[in-house]
């Protein structure tokens, strides 16, 4: 009895909890000449996609296992479960951190932390940069938050590691660099995509995460 009513729960848990991929706030052109059309209509589609269809079907098999009490079928789940659920927050991040009409530089609040942490936005922007293209095989290089003290700390995860969930940081600011995230267009020059990117950065986005996160 008490078997059946938690496989019941946990029907309904799956059904509330469909993870979906996120539209896009533009065109997949839209980011030419830095990011061409190619690369974000695979990424977005194809990769980002696979995260998602890989988190729902993982997240069924979790809701199986907590169902039937198999505590070994859950930690072993653990891992496909930080990949894909990974996968699916940092490129929902990525795509709003980006914009047609980003770069330039911050303004408000957030310019005045950058500068007061790493001296100005050139040093900022040099330093994140060199973690970003140091990334050992696939990663991320983010900008983030530390909750208790309230200061901007550069940080890179691995793989698809989640940034909060990995180092306690909040995510304002994420670089992808697996190679599907420019390789048709950059090949494996790194440092040139990263430099590049610079030039859509959605500030206005990375502001209000700043706000949120500060508050």
């Amino acid at each position: 009895m008490l078997q059946s009513r938690l496989m019941k729960l946990s029907r309904l848990a799956q059904a509330r909890c469909k993870y979906t991929l996120p539209e896009l706030p533009y065109k997949y052109e839209a980011l030419e000449p830095v990011i061409n059309r190619d690369i974000m209509e695979i990424h977005h589609s194809k990769h980002h996609a696979t995260y998602v269809n890989n988190l729902n079907a993982t997240a069924e098999k979790v809701s199986a296992a907590v169902a039937e009490g198999n505590a070994g079928a859950i930690i072993g789940l653990h891992g496909a479960l930080k990949f894909n659920g990974g996968g699916h927050i940092n490129h929902s991040i990525f795509w709003e951190n980006l914009s047609p009409n980003g770069g330039g530089l911050p303004t408000g609040d957030l310019l005045s932390a950058i500068e007061a942490e790493f001296g100005s936005f050139d040093q900022f922007k040099a330093k994140m940069s060199a973690a970003t293209i140091a990334v050992q095989g696939s990663g991320w290089g983010w900008l983030g938050l530390n909750p208790d003290s309230k200061r901007l700390q550069i940080a890179t995860c691995a793989n698809q590691d989640p940034l909060q969930a990995t180092t306690g940081l909040a995510p304002l600011l994420g670089i992808d660099v697996w190679e599907h995230a420019y390789y048709l267009q950059y090949k494996n020059v790194r440092p040139e995509y990263v430099n590049s990117i610079w030039d859509v950065v959605n500030w206005e986005d990375v502001a209000a995460r700043y706000a949120a996160a500060s508050s």
